[in-house]
């Protein structure tokens, strides 16, 4: 890689690194309006594998897949208050349409409670129609003043699930079973480690009685809401009228809820596994797991490498192994090691025409750069090798993250050191707070409740900040 193609080290410009990493990278570009993106086939792969690893976790409990109208109107969001106030000053609204000024304006969705809270009001009549538990693959689109590729866009994709249930306790388990599936997918499937919690009233989503979260910490010390999950009660039950006749023949309001994952994920990956050569790219969601770059200097040895290395590629690919042949014929076999390490491919294949004399090939690991990383291995039982490193990848950029996210979570007592702590990641501290005084805090510190985690030691300390009692811990951190 020449100089000018280096990317700023992280420690010398985190935000600089990122920014031009997602470029450099391939993932995605600048949309020609402010504050969008395109999304290029690299980042789209691993969006699409993100969906795969979802989507079959989503089925799994029952789960099914639809898709709602993008336009919605006004009229149905204001039917419910909270949610309308919390979503105003970021809504997109269309007023004109072929030419002509519309009789209602129609708001580009923000979320999708108001538009499918009117469709369960008609399709539920019955607890025999309940549960009713639906996903939708989409996008939406939220008028953001400050954007940052994956992590703030103006149009970002995701998904959002929307269930309707008989009772409170069902919406409530279904609540933590979906945050679950989301933190069971960032641990195996991104080897992400993150706390799942409960979110304050002052960061609630607008219009649910409760928000659960999982929240991790990026690179930089900053935290990242992965994911979220929220028990809606029956607030949108009641301002979109979705009732059913229970076992009794009366007519009660549905619980209902809504949960959701986007395209920042992508960011989140990014921003925890990424090095100052590039990205690192989880084993299980990588768009290619193993790349074969053909070495040969002379062109009476290319068509035997050639051979070779279609060859491991089949074999591979038999394994289910997502693998790709480098046969580029105008770069050095140095620059191509580069271009890989930049776009994070977890293992890659050396093979020339020594290797074919000894039956052997040279595999680097993208997690150890350098000689460290790189081992000389036989062609003989290849597959199940990559397969194993592949694996010993996975765990080791989870232990990675998760030593890291450990050592920069700070046990505080008083706010002096609460101050310090937030500079470089977590506090964990005893919470007595109210509103006004997190309002506070904020302000001060652009600390915000990351979440009060789920995992709670039990018992009651001092409340950093009051000095009043608390019987809660409570994660703070600095957000994107």
């Amino acid at each position: 890689m020449s100089e000018k193609d280096k990317l700023v080290s992280r420690k010398e410009d985190f935000n600089e690194w990122y920014n031009t990493l997602v470029l450099k990278a391939d993932l995605a570009d600048y949309g020609p309006a402010r504050g969008t993106m395109i999304i290029k086939p690299y980042g789209w792969s691993l969006w699409q594998n993100i969906q795969s690893a979802l989507d079959t976790r989503f089925q799994a409990t029952g789960v099914e897949n639809a898709a709602f109208p993008m336009f919605i109107p006004m009229s149905f969001l204001q039917k419910e208050a909270q949610h309308v106030e919390g979503f105003a000053p970021e809504l997109a609204v269309v007023t004109h349409g072929g030419g002509e000024k519309l009789a209602e304006p129609l708001v580009v969705r923000p979320t999708s409670e108001t538009v499918i809270g009117q469709a369960y009001a008609d399709w539920i009549q019955s607890y025999r129609d309940l549960p009713i538990l639906i996903n939708q693959w989409g996008s939406v689109v939220r008028w953001e003043k400050r954007t940052k590729l994956f992590l703030r866009t103006l149009e970002f994709h995701w998904q959002e699930g929307h269930t309707a249930h008989a009772t409170a306790e069902e919406a409530q388990e279904r609540t933590r079973l979906m945050l679950d599936v989301y933190a069971d997918f960032a641990i195996n499937e991104a080897a992400i480690p993150v706390i799942r919690g409960t979110k304050s009233e002052s960061e609630r989503f607008a219009g649910a009685n409760d928000t659960q979260t999982i929240e991790a910490i990026m690179g930089d010390g900053k935290a990242l809401q992965s994911a979220t999950s929220h028990n809606l009660g029956q607030n949108f039950a009641r301002a979109f009228n979705i009732q059913y006749l229970d076992h009794n023949n009366q007519l009660q309001y549905c619980w209902t809820t809504s949960w959701g994952l986007s395209a920042r994920f992508v960011g989140a990956i990014i921003m925890v596994h990424g090095d100052d050569q590039g990205l690192v790219m989880p084993p299980r969601l990588a768009p290619i797991q193993t790349v074969i770059i053909p070495i040969y200097r002379k062109e009476t040895d290319k068509s035997a490498v050639l051979a070779a290395a279609n060859r491991i590629k089949s074999e591979l690919s038999e394994a289910r192994i997502r693998v790709k042949i480098d046969d580029r014929e105008n770069l050095s076999p140095g620059y191509k090691f580069n271009d890989w390490e930049l776009r994070g491919v977890p293992a890659r294949i050396e093979i020339g025409p020594r290797d074919l004399a000894k039956n052997s090939v040279a595999l680097a690991r993208r997690d150890i750069p350098g000689r460290e990383g790189k081992q000389f291995v036989s062609q003989e039982g290849l597959t199940e090798i990559v397969s194993n490193l592949l694996q010993e990848i996975q765990q080791n950029l989870l232990d990675r993250a998760t030593r890291f996210r450990d050592d920069n979570t700070h046990d505080v007592h008083n706010y002096d050191d609460f101050k310090e702590a937030v500079k470089t990641g977590f506090a964990r501290v005893w919470w007595a707070g109210d509103n006004e005084e997190e309002q506070r805090v904020k302000e001060d510190t652009k600390a915000t409740i990351r979440c009060f985690p789920f995992d709670q030691p039990g018992g009651s300390g001092t409340c950093f900040y009051t000095g009043r009692q608390a019987d809660k811990i409570a994660i703070f951190g600095r957000a994107y």
